[in-house]
């Protein structure tokens, strides 16, 4: 099934100098910058979700994250050995450098060894591999896993066992979910292919195995939907930015890059890298995209596996085009004619000729012409690798200032180890401490250094005995009277929640909002400070009322204003 596969077995250290070239450049860029000196808030949840013991982890992910959980479970072995934040990011990073090695395998095997390398450096040096190479999070994981099912599917294609290919893809699903769009993917690649009745049939087995593994998580995970509510219906410029995060953010690379890409479509209808590539990079974005207009649960970063297929399509049109101008030569098919059928002229009515002697003689004697391409072949497969390694320098050369930025700090929302250090700077031991709302504990949760000695008073149960992510709260009757009782408490707000039209539906939340709004105003002197969009703001007690005099009439007060509810 694969055209340059004799000359690969031929010489295997081509295709082994083309897997290990991207798995390299991919190496030294997920360790470039890793220590940002900060995590943001989903790396703080996987931080402080994996330092709980496996009891801790399994309780909580009966409510909450249980999407993640088992890459919340290999977190806690790793982060066992030496909890921090570069460790934290560790198998993230080695995850690129496993899927851009994949990706590099699987251009070798189904083109040749150079469409690899240009394929698995393509995918090395685009930016949003590079963003989640160096996040704390399970998406580097699930990209590897789905180049491993991809490839593996090729080699059961090819005649090699199916139990790998199901056993990968069940554990690329259990990572996340989502990650079984790929399944609708491989089924087109088999169709595109015109497989028989017996590979569709493994391949159904296979799969549906890996289906019945995720089936519990399936079912748990649907009752906490209310984690992704947030999500807004995907527009078009879902999928434009989408595309421009696969083939680049634009200018000469993202164009190059499209052209390349349209080259690579036209192919004949069997196991070839663009019928594995194409739905690949295609059939889980749109098919995720169309399911959010229902539902939405779209984000760039649940179809990070798919950025794959983009590199191999690439490479593929570049490859193409290469083979187009080195075999152009005029006279071209004369002179093929006379080297690939020995013995026999071209157009030769017989056998039995008596110009057959004549045409063999110089079939086995090459024109001039064949001559010179017998001679730039050796240069050719020399150069042509370098000469598209150059242009991926180039194209990195153009994306140079994206990669410095996802190293900084800036490149993430927040940071709640800015948070904690604001902490430190301006709290004091006894204070008393508001989370409003309550998501605003993970700085705490994260960073506790910066909140020791500090009273929150909110807390009835911190999240690892509670079994949640930011610890179980008071009742809201309970948290009244004791927030009536101070006389001085600072808050830690969001942004949106000292807004007028934000108004909770949660009763713990709506007591904070309400005794902070009516019972409590701002310190005097004014103490205010907002760092990565948290405020940090110091309350009083609000002063009583000033008594009458009997010669004077007093009017009461009218009451403070009350939060309205948003209009939605």
């Amino acid at each position: 099934m694969r055209n340059a596969g004799s000359a690969e077995g031929r010489r295997p250290w081509r295709a082994a100098v083309a897997v290990a070239a991207p798995a390299g450049v991919m190496l030294a860029l997920g360790l470039w910058g890793l220590d940002r000196g900060g995590m943001w808030r989903d790396e703080v949840v996987t931080f402080q979700v994996a330092r709980r013991s496996v009891p801790q982890i399994w309780r909580l992910l009966h409510g909450v994250d249980a999407v993640h959980g088992l890459y919340y479970l290999l977190l806690h072995t790793v982060l066992a050995v030496r909890p921090g934040e570069v460790v934290l990011r560790l198998p993230s990073v080695g995850a690129a450098v496993a899927a851009a090695g994949l990706v590099a395998a699987l251009g070798a095997r189904l083109a040749r060894p150079r469409v690899g390398l240009w394929a698995g450096l393509l995918y090395a040096t685009t930016p949003l591999v590079g963003h989640y190479a160096q996040e704390g999070r399970s998406y580097a994981l699930v990209a590897a896993g789905a180049a491993a099912a991809t490839l593996l599917l090729v080699r059961a294609l090819q005649g090699r066992s199916w139990w790998a290919y199901g056993v990968a893809l069940a554990l690329t699903c259990l990572l996340h979910e989502l990650a079984v769009l790929l399944v609708p993917a491989h089924a087109v690649t088999l169709l595109y292919a015109r497989v028989g009745r017996r590979a569709w049939a493994r391949w159904g087995a296979a799969s549906g195995a890996a289906g019945l593994v995720l089936l519990p998580l399936a079912l748990v995970s649907s009752s906490q939907s209310g984690q992704v509510a947030w999500l807004p219906r995907p527009g078009p410029g879902s999928a434009h930015r989408l595309l421009h995060a696969f083939l680049g953010p634009g200018g000469p690379v993202f164009w190059t890059c499209l052209f390349l890409a349209l080259v690579a479509l036209p192919g004949p209808r069997r196991l070839t890298l663009a019928a594995v590539a194409l739905p690949w990079a295609v059939v889980p974005p749109l098919t995720l995209l169309a399911v959010s207009q229902l539902r939405p649960m779209y984000d760039d970063r649940y179809v990070l596996y798919a950025l794959a297929g983009a590199p191999l399509l690439v490479a593929t049109g570049a490859d193409r085009l290469l083979g187009a101008a080195s075999s152009w030569t005029p006279g071209r098919l004369s002179g093929a004619a006379f080297s690939r059928t020995p013995g026999r002229l071209p157009g030769a009515a017989s056998s039995r000729t008596p110009g057959r002697l004549l045409g063999a003689v110089s079939a086995r004697t090459p024109s001039r012409k064949a001559r010179a391409r017998a001679t730039r072949r050796p240069a050719l497969r020399v150069l042509a690798p370098l000469a598209g390694a150059l242009a991926v320098v180039l194209a990195f050369a153009h994306h140079l200032p994206l990669h410095r930025q996802d190293r900084t700090l800036r490149a993430r929302p927040d940071t709640p180890a800015a948070v904690s250090a604001l902490a430190a700077r301006e709290l004091r031991a006894g204070d008393a401490v508001v989370f409003l709302p309550a998501i605003g504990r993970r700085a705490k949760a994260a960073y506790p250094e910066g909140f020791r000695g500090v009273r929150d008073v909110a807390l009835a149960a911190p999240g690892p005995v509670s079994g949640t992510l930011y610890g179980r709260e008071r009742g809201a009757a309970e948290l009244r009277r004791r927030l009536l009782a101070l006389d001085r408490l600072w808050v830690f707000a969001e942004p949106y929640a000292l807004r007028s039209p934000w108004y909770p539906r949660n009763p713990v939340e709506r007591v904070k909002l309400t005794v902070v709004t009516e019972d409590f105003v701002p310190g005097e002197p004014r103490r205010e400070f907002v760092r990565d969009g948290v405020t940090l703001r110091l309350y009083t007690r609000r002063p009583p009322a000033p008594a009458c005099s009997a010669a004077l009439t007093c009017s009461p007060a009218p009451p403070p204003a009350r939060p309205r509810p948003a209009r939605r």
